[in-house]
C-alpha cells in the first residue's frame, strides 16, 4: 500500500499521509468505480471497513452488477469523500477526500468473509455487535464479501 504523491497536480493540495489515513479510517462511505459491461464505466456508493493493513473489505448480494463488473476486470478505484465546506461568496469549496487504486476479489474463505463482516459491524454497529453477529451468521449464505487490495492512494484537500 503506497501513499503516492505523484498523481497530484496541485501539490499544494496533497493531503498529508496521517490525516489520509484517519479519513480511510472514519470515512462513511465510498464510491466504488469499476469497469461497466458494455465498455462504459459504473460507479455505486458503499460501506466498507479497512482492515488496518491494506484492505478495505464491503458486502453484498451473491449476484448483481457490481460482481459482474469485478469478474470483467477486477482492477477498480474506490474514493472516500471527508468534510466538506462549500464557501458561497468565495465560489469554492474546502474538502478533503482519497482515491485508492484496487485489486477486488471475491469469493473469499469463509472466515475471512466472517472477519470481515465483523470488522464492519466494528464500525457501523458496535453497540450491537452480538446481535449483528448472530445476523450475519443467519445470512451469510446469502452474503457475498468483496476485498479491495489497495495498490498505492493518495489525497487531496482545500482549506481556506
Amino acid at each position: 500500500m503506497i501513499y503516492s504523491k505523484h498523481n497530484i497536480r496541485r501539490q499544494d493540495r496533497l493531503l498529508d499521509e496521517q490525516s489520509a489515513n484517519k479519513l480511510l479510517i472514519n470515512g462513511e462511505y465510498g464510491v466504488l468505480s469499476m469497469q461497466a459491461e458494455n465498455e462504459g464505466a459504473y460507479a455505486v456508493p458503499i460501506s466498507y471497513a479497512w482492515d488496518g493493513i491494506g484492505s478495505i473489505y464491503f458486502h453484498c448480494a451473491t449476484e448483481g452488477r457490481k460482481l459482474r463488473c469485478i469478474d470483467l476486470c477486477n482492477t477498480v478505484s474506490f474514493c472516500i469523500v471527508g468534510k466538506t465546506n462549500v464557501i458561497s461568496d468565495k465560489f469554492t469549496t474546502e474538502y478533503e477526500s482519497i482515491i485508492l487504486d484496487c485489486k477486488a476479489f471475491t469469493h473469499l474463505s469463509p472466515d475471512e468473509r466472517m472477519k470481515a463482516l465483523e470488522l464492519l459491524l466494528d464500525k457501523y454497529s458496535p453497540m450491537d455487535k452480538i446481535t449483528g453477529m448472530k445476523y450475519a451468521d443467519k445470512s451469510f449464505h446469502r452474503t457475498e464479501i468483496v476485498r479491495l487490495d489497495i495498490d498505492k492512494w493518495y489525497g487531496k484537500c482545500k482549506k481556506i
